[in-house]
């Protein structure tokens, strides 16, 4: 059931701008650097401050074609800085998420959304090989002529970071189901040291209204972002 479970994710993971819904005039991607940036932001812009009520009452779920996804471990509280340390233990993962968050997992991703689910994140382990591509760079190519052949509007953009990693950014697809208006998207593909066929997807949805700041969080997940490779 393992197995079969495996070959019906192949091609979600390419296809996951349908769970998270993406579109809009997105805004300048990177500072003169090459990589993401904060510009000025920290997560107390993001954050509300409960002292990390929300992570331990998890009122509905948020899974992705019927996951029945478990609230994720809650590995410190800053309150001063509005942040929550999660440790996703599925995908060996450890995140920080701003404080009025949840966070959940299944069996092979971890989510974080925020209270009123307009901020959505998802992180992947990702096999190269089993999807079809060669590595990161071949990936992110790929997932961008993937989504665009199912949904034509749709437009993809992707670029190599600073250090290495691949910035995707989908425009002009429709939103998802309960979303009041339309959405931007973006990925970070993210190759294993020393092994470029494995990979770490971490995937950011929002409202298309807040594309700048929704950018500028990505910059802050990346910063905090550790995996156990």
């Amino acid at each position: 059931m393992i197995g079969k479970a495996r070959q019906n994710e192949s091609g979600r993971r390419l296809f996951l701008a349908g769970a998270l819904a993406a579109c809009c005039t997105v805004p300048p991607a990177l500072g003169d650097s090459g990589d993401l940036e904060t510009g000025g932001l920290s997560f107390r812009d993001f954050a509300i401050a409960d002292r990390g009520a929300s992570f331990h009452r998890i009122d509905s779920t948020f899974g992705v074609n019927g996951a029945n996804p478990a609230p994720s471990r809650v590995i410190a509280i800053d309150n001063d800085n509005g942040l929550a340390r999660i440790r996703y233990e599925t995908i060996r993962t450890e995140v920080s998420l701003p404080l009025g968050w949840q966070a959940t997992e299944d069996w092979e991703r971890g989510v974080g959304y925020s209270g009123d689910k307009r901020y959505r994140m998802i992180v992947w382990r990702v096999d190269f090989a089993f999807e079809g591509v060669r590595d990161a760079e071949h990936y992110a190519a790929t997932k961008g002529g993937t989504i665009k052949a199912r949904r034509p509007t749709t437009q993809a953009q992707a670029r190599k970071l600073r250090d290495g990693t691949f910035l995707i950014v989908y425009d002009n697809a429709p939103p998802s189901q309960g979303d009041s208006e339309r959405r931007v998207v973006f990925d970070l593909v993210m190759s294993k040291p020393g092994n470029p066929k494995e990979g770490v997807l971490m995937t950011l949805g929002v409202p298309a209204s807040d594309a700048e700041r929704g950018l500028k969080l990505l910059a802050l997940l990346k910063s905090k972002l550790q995996i156990d490779w």
